[in-house]
C-alpha cells in the first residue's frame, strides 16, 4: 500500500508538470483546460498547488490577461526540455513495441477526398510496411484536439497554425472560398458576392478555435471595416448544412466544395475580395517521427503549393 501511494504521487505531478507547461504556452485558463480536456477550475486548482509547494507565484494574473512571473518563467524554460524527452522516450518504446509495420492515421478537414488519393498512393507505394488510414474529424469545433489527444498523427487543415506545441509542414494547395446560402435566400441568385457583403447576414463559426485561427477563415471583419455576424456554431458539417438549408444561417466554405456536393436545397455563391486559404499538413511537434516525416517529404515531392481557382 505505501508504494501504490508513491506511485499515484508521482502520476499526478507528471500531470502537474503538464498542466503548467501548457498554461505557459496558452496564458489562457480555458484555452489551457480545452487542450487538456478538464474543467478550468481543476487547471486553478493544480496551479495554485504547485504554487504552494515552490513557495511563490507562478503566474500573474488579472481579469484581462495571465503571465508568467520571472520563477514561472525560469521554471518553464527548465522543465520543458526533461519533459519532451519523456514524452519522446514513451513514444519511442509505443513504438518500437507496435514494430514496423505501425500506420499513420492522418485527419482531413479539406472536402476534396479524392484531389488527395495522389498523395496517398504515393505513399503507400515508398512505404508499404506502413498502414495508412486517412479520417475526417469527429467535430469541427476543435479539430486541433485530434492531433494532442494523439486520435491522430498528423492533420491537413487550413493555416496559419500559430500553435507552439505544433509543427506546420508543406502546403498542399490553396483555395478561394464561397458562401452557402439556403436555395430560397434572398442571396441564392447572386453570380458572386463581394466580401463587403458578408458583414450583411450572420455566419455559423467555430466554437473552440483559436480567434486568430478563425479569423483567417471567416475574417471578423470586411475589408473596409465592417463586422462579420456570428449567430451560432454547428459541431459537424451535417449539422452546418441543416442549419443553412433552413435558411437560419449561412456559411463559408472552401470553393472545392462546389465540385464535390450537389445539394438541391443549398446554393455556393463565389466570394470576391479575400485571401486565398492555404491547406498544409500539421503534426504535433513532440510526436515527429519517420513516418510523419516521410508523409511531408511525399507531399513535398509531388507539387509545389498549388492555387485551384
Amino acid at each position: 500500500m505505501p508504494q501504490r501511494a508513491t506511485d499515484d504521487r508521482n502520476d499526478v505531478e507528471l500531470r502537474d508538470i503538464e498542466i503548467f507547461l501548457t498554461l505557459a504556452d496558452e496564458l489562457h485558463f480555458g484555452r489551457t483546460a480545452q487542450r487538456l480536456r478538464v474543467t478550468p477550475a481543476s487547471i486553478t486548482k493544480a496551479i495554485k498547488k504547485q504554487e504552494r509547494e515552490i513557495g511563490a507565484a507562478l503566474f500573474e494574473r488579472t481579469s484581462r490577461s495571465v503571465r508568467l512571473t520571472p520563477i514561472g518563467k525560469q521554471l518553464r524554460d527548465s522543465l520543458r526540455p526533461s519533459y519532451l524527452a519523456l514524452r519522446a522516450c514513451v513514444q519511442q518504446a509505443q513504438t518500437t513495441a507496435r514494430g514496423s509495420d505501425a500506420g499513420l492515421c492522418v485527419g482531413l478537414m479539406p472536402y476534396n477526398t479524392s484531389a488527395m488519393q495522389p498523395y496517398w498512393q504515393e505513399f503507400r507505394n515508398r512505404h508499404p510496411q506502413w498502414e495508412l488510414q486517412i479520417r475526417r474529424p469527429a467535430v469541427i469545433t476543435d479539430p486541433l484536439s485530434a492531433l494532442r489527444d494523439d486520435s491522430i498523427d498528423a492533420l491537413i487543415v487550413w493555416t496559419p497554425i500559430l500553435e507552439p506545441d505544433l509543427t506546420v509542414g508543406p502546403v498542399l494547395f490553396s483555395d478561394t472560398r464561397a458562401l452557402a446560402v439556403a436555395a430560397d435566400h434572398e442571396l441564392a441568385q447572386r453570380g458572386s458576392l463581394p466580401a463587403e457583403d458578408l458583414a450583411d447576414v450572420p455566419h455559423i463559426i467555430g466554437a473552440d478555435w483559436p480567434e486568430y485561427w478563425e479569423n483567417a477563415y471567416l475574417p471578423f471583419h470586411t475589408p473596409g471595416g465592417r463586422p462579420i455576424p456570428r449567430s451560432a456554431y454547428a459541431t459537424s458539417p451535417d449539422d452546418a448544412l441543416a442549419l443553412i438549408a433552413a435558411g437560419e444561417l449561412v456559411h463559408l466554405f472552401p470553393a472545392h466544395v462546389t465540385e464535390y456536393w450537389s445539394l438541391p436545397d443549398i446554393r455556393f455563391i463565389p466570394v470576391l475580395g479575400l485571401p486565398r486559404l492555404p491547406y498544409a499538413l500539421v503534426w504535433r511537434t513532440d510526436a515527429e517521427n519517420e513516418r510523419t516525416r516521410a508523409l511531408a517529404r511525399v507531399i513535398r515531392d509531388l507539387s509545389e503549393p498549388t492555387e485551384r481557382r
